[in-house]
């Protein structure tokens, strides 16, 4: 993916990022039929409502091929399940791939990316939520460093629990 570039946002990707999302997260539908179509609502609700800076796009020359959110510390968000929380460290959201660009980096280079912004406002973690559904992202949070961090898990659904994941940024 020699055309690949990493940038913040704008308000003319909203569609793409979306488009993408739900591409990347589609793959999860069958697994959690009962509980596919909420997600799916709660996916674009969280898009909808991304405060300007916090989304983060790949592109394949012009194309969004990959996002994620970046929440800031001290934001507060929705949680799944309608509660709401603010964040202490910044947190990653809704990382996703388009299917046809997977294994080419693009997963890599939006976290990175999220890293260095969460170091360059000299945040001491950064932070993120994930599910046993999940593997391929685990094991990229894991090679980049993430520990598991049970005091951030949540339920956002009987029997569906969102682990927590902490990658500490020494100063």
């Amino acid at each position: 993916m020699s055309g690949l570039t990493v940038r913040g946002a704008g308000p003319a990707d909203r569609d793409a990022i979306q488009a993408v999302t739900l591409a990347a997260y589609q793959e999860y539908a069958a697994t959690i039929a009962a509980h596919w179509e909420g997600y799916r609502q709660n996916i674009v609700a969280t898009l909808a409502a991304a405060p300007p800076g916090a989304q983060i796009v790949a592109l394949d020359d012009d194309r969004v091929v990959g996002a994620v959110l970046l929440h800031s510390a001290g934001a507060s968000i929705e949680n799944p399940g309608g509660t709401s929380a603010t964040l202490r460290w910044p947190e990653v959201r809704l990382l996703a791939v388009a299917p046809s660009a997977r294994g080419r980096g693009v997963g890599t280079a939006l976290m990175n990316e999220c890293i260095h912004r969460a170091r360059s406002v000299g945040a001491t973690a950064v932070t993120l939520h994930t599910t046993d559904l999940m593997q391929a992202a685990m094991r990229l949070y894991e090679r980049l460093g993430f520990a598991r961090a049970h005091d951030l898990d949540l339920e956002p659904a009987p029997g569906i629990l969102a682990k927590g994941y902490r990658l500490d940024l020494p100063l």
